[in-house]
């Protein structure tokens, strides 16, 4: 890596359409760290809800559109432990479903360059303390696919810990799923809302001012739920949180 790392940002659907304040804040955060940060324009979604929908061969089709976009990447770095888990585990298995052996080599190089956010700066770049400054009580979610697929471990505790003004909470029955699961609440809806209720009351337990996660899909069902329920409790990325600084504060607008 050269000594200004060249970023490619995967930024993912959900932002892409949903979230773009957290696209922001991971280029505001990766270029106050030294980074040169670019966004490929065709870059398209990740295919994570085709292929857990059984979908293979429209999944892969993705996967090529992928590897096209991020060839040049240097290292290609995503705001979600979901869709960087997509790329790693899931790509290698519909290139190897597709039987196309130089898709395969293909995807290996790209997943070998591809980071969660926190992974990155906390082990690419060396870097606890980003120089945030966020003066509230937060208390964080650990998504599934980050903990389990993903595998990002405490990174992103680490890097809220070092944040200037902050207080971390512990969240209760923090290893419990939100419910969300792409697909699964569509398909079992009734589950994913009580599911997500439960979560939502434990983040208010908790005592917390924002609830934080590094996935915006967790987010948008866990805030869904806060809001419809009215309970005091707020969403917030952790990119979100790493962009604030005291010249630069998080603007509140961007809260779910």
């Amino acid at each position: 890596m050269t000594s200004r790392p060249r970023v490619s940002l995967f930024i993912t659907c959900i932002n892409d359409t949903m979230f773009p304040h957290t696209g922001r804040a991971v280029v505001s955060v990766l270029e106050r760290l030294g980074c040169e940060v670019t966004v490929p324009a065709n870059q398209t979604c990740c295919g994570q809800m085709f292929t857990n929908s059984g979908w293979f061969g429209e999944g892969v089709k993705s996967v090529r559109a992928f590897v096209r976009a991020f060839a040049d990447a240097e290292v290609i770095v995503g705001p979600s432990g979901s869709c960087v888990g997509s790329v790693r585990h899931q790509h290698p298995m519909l290139a190897d479903d597709a039987g196309d052996a130089g898709l395969r080599h293909e995807v290996d190089q790209i997943v070998a360059r591809t980071r969660e956010l926190s992974e990155f700066i906390v082990d690419d770049l060396g870097l606890v303390d980003v120089g945030a400054h966020f003066p509230h009580t937060v208390t964080f979610h650990p998504t599934c696919h980050s903990v389990r697929v993903a595998k990002v471990g405490d990174r992103p505790q680490q890097l809220l810990r070092a944040v200037d003004g902050i207080t971390v909470v512990d969240l209760p029955h923090a290893e419990e799923c939100c419910g969300f699961g792409g697909t699964f609440s569509v398909k079992n809806p009734d589950v994913s809302a009580a599911m997500g209720t439960d979560k939502v009351a434990h983040a208010v337990a908790s005592g917390a001012e924002y609830v934080v996660a590094g996935d915006n899909s967790c987010l948008l069902h866990i805030g869904g739920l806060a809001h419809r329920t009215k309970a005091p409790i707020r969403t917030i990325h952790l990119a979100e949180i790493l962009a604030s600084t005291q010249d630069a504060p998080f603007m509140a607008g961007a809260a779910r």
